[in-house]
Order: C-alpha cells, then structure tokens, then sequence
C-alpha cells in the first residue's frame, strides 16, 4: 500500500498480464497507484534481487493491497472480485461463470505464456514473430469458437467480466505481433466495443506513466 492507503500495483506499461489486473482494478474503481517495474531496460529490472524478493518468479504485475502482496494476475483479479463484490466482475450464474473461466484460461495459459518477452528471447530474432503469430493464431481461433456461444455485447453476455479483462490485452498483444484478425469477428467486435470505455482507455498501455513517448506516436 502507498502512503496514501492506495493499492500499489507493480507493472510494465506493455505487459498485458499487468493490462489485464489495471482494467479490473478501473472497473471497480479501486484507487492505485503505478511502481513501474521495466521488463527491457538494464536487462529487465525484474531480475533484479530486490524485485525477486517481491516476486521469486521475476514477473509483472504485482499488487499490494489490503496489507498483502498478490502475483500472478488471475489470482489478483479473483482475489478483487471475492473482497470487493459490489461491482461484480463474475455472473452469478454457475454454467456462465464457467465460461468466464474457460476464455480467462485460454488467453492466460494457453496464448500469452507462449507469446511472453521470455520466451520470445529463447526463441531468438530470427523466428519469434512467426512464433508469436503461430501461437496467437492458434489460441484465438479457440477464443473465437467459444465466443460464438457465450457472447452478447461482451465475452459472456451483456455484463462486463473478467473475460473482456482478458480479451483486450490480448488482442492488443496480437496487434503488436501484425496478427490478422479478421477470421475473428467476434472479437473484433467486441474490442471495439471497449475501445471507447473509460476504464479500458485508461488501463490501455499507451496511458501508462512509463510508456515511452515514440510508442504515442
């Protein structure tokens, strides 16, 4: 926690694991603050001993609340719908929150670990962009499968949840890959429907305060 009794979230401005924990923490409206932590520079200060103290595996995000500190962003997000339910993140109906799961586990263990800055290093220069685009592809076609049975206005029906938490950060990591998205209708639409959403624009990596200023422009 801050000073200020804010939350403290340690993140990367392009890391869509810590894009994901920022949509949620806009959405219900939690007051945080920004630690930026940079997976690029000197090396990546993640490895750094003093941050491996705060997280032993050496990833964003982090977050310090309610005097504990939570890694991995999943278990962050879950942890933020259980203590602050008022704006729920979750339907309440069991076979929909299921759902919300499903989509939550194909982009977080299915996509983005094999997509990561740390695999993209051992995969080397040469191939990480087809590497990237193979695995992107591959998971999105599933997304896409299972949106066509659970979307309405968002990724499980006409409720924010923390699937569209999921989604957005994914679909911004596709971008930056030159993934083609148009075999994937559903999640175009759905993107676009969040592009204008305050607590999404506000989250977005190019809002961060340690975005560097080419990557506005």
């Amino acid at each position: 926690m801050t000073a200020a009794g804010k939350a403290l979230l340690y993140s990367f401005w392009r890391s869509s694991c810590s894009y994901r924990v920022r949509i949620a923490l806009n959405l219900k409206e939690i007051p945080y603050e920004i630690k930026p932590i940079s997976l690029v520079k000197n090396g990546g200060e993640q490895h750094n001993d003093d941050y491996r103290e705060i997280n032993p595996i050496s990833q964003v995000p982090v977050l310090e609340i309610d005097g504990q500190r939570l890694i991995e962003s999943l278990n962050i997000m879950h942890y933020l719908e259980e203590t602050r339910p008022q704006r729920p993140l979750m339907p309440q109906d069991v076979v929909k929150r299921a759902r919300v799961r499903e989509i939550c586990e194909v982009i977080a263990s299915g996509i983005q670990p094999l997509q990561n800055l740390f695999v993209l290093v051992q995969v080397g220069e040469a191939k990480k962009l087809e590497w990237a685009q193979l695995f992107i592809n591959r998971g999105f076609r599933a997304v896409e499968k299972l949106l066509s049975s659970t979307a309405g206005k968002y990724c499980v029906g006409d409720e924010l949840t923390l699937a569209d938490c999921c989604l957005i950060p994914q679909v911004f990591n596709a971008r930056r890959y030159g993934v083609d998205l148009r075999p994937y209708p559903i999640v175009l639409r759905i993107d676009r429907e969040l592009e204008n959403h305050p607590a999404f624009q506000a989250a977005h990596p190019s809002n961060q305060p340690d975005c560097p200023p080419e990557a506005t422009r």
